[in-house]
């Protein structure tokens, strides 16, 4: 017998030999959901962008974040944050299409994130307002370690894809077949923890800033 066998015999004995009734768990579950709005926590705002922001700044999410009009304002807005820190113009920009058609003149580019990276640039599918997270989706754009490895993430993320509660995001993607990994982040604190192909918890990175783009078209 495996470990992994030992403990959940150990956690069945525990439990006992009680039978579930799948229909009264369903019951259960439909009633929970009749008043949703009642047991949501409520938002920092009204508006959707405004209170993903306002979740972000927070000390437990421990980001900054930005708006810019369109997306190519990004390479100034990466500009100026460098400019703030005093950091050299060399960064690692994600491979993903909305980010390698800007015009990133002046700064030194890398292909691939290092493991000492400095800054990084990425692009986050969604958002989430309730939590201050981003969800990335792995995929030949979005490389995992992106999200971990630099000293500083400045992640790009449409609002348009600023979603209210983190069920929203498995409501959004009901019936679309699962990327390997998910990685759902929130914060920035240089730690993460991971279950299986889906990784939660804080940034890697040890710095997070976040720029809202108001018009970058749906990839």
């Amino acid at each position: 017998m495996s470990a992994r066998e030992a403990i959940l015999n150990a956690v069945r004995g525990g439990l006992g030999h009680r039978t579930v009734d799948p229909a009264a768990l369903r019951r259960e579950a439909d009633a929970l959901l009749e008043d949703l709005p009642a047991i949501r926590p409520g938002l920092l705002a009204d508006d959707l962008v405004e209170a993903f922001i306002a979740r972000l700044v927070t000390p437990k999410v421990a980001a900054t974040a930005e708006r810019i009009a369109d997306a190519s304002a990004l390479p100034a807005a990466v500009a100026r944050y460098l400019e703030a820190r005093g950091l050299p113009a060399a960064i690692a920009v994600q491979p993903a299409a909305v980010l390698q058609a800007l015009d990133w003149a002046g700064f030194e580019l890398h292909d691939r994130v290092a493991p000492d990276e400095t800054l990084a640039v990425g692009f986050a599918r969604w958002g989430i307002a309730e939590t201050g997270s981003l969800v990335f989706h792995s995929d030949a754009e979005t490389p995992i370690l992106a999200n971990f490895l630099p000293l500083h993430h400045l992640v790009m993320v449409r609002a348009s894809t600023v979603l209210a509660y983190l069920d929203d995001y498995a409501t959004a993607t009901a019936g679309q077949r699962p990327p390997r990994n998910v990685n759902i982040i929130t914060g920035a604190s240089g730690t993460t923890d991971i279950e299986g192909s889906l990784v939660l918890g804080a940034h890697g990175p040890r710095y997070l800033h976040v720029v809202i783009v108001e018009d970058v078209p749906p990839a």
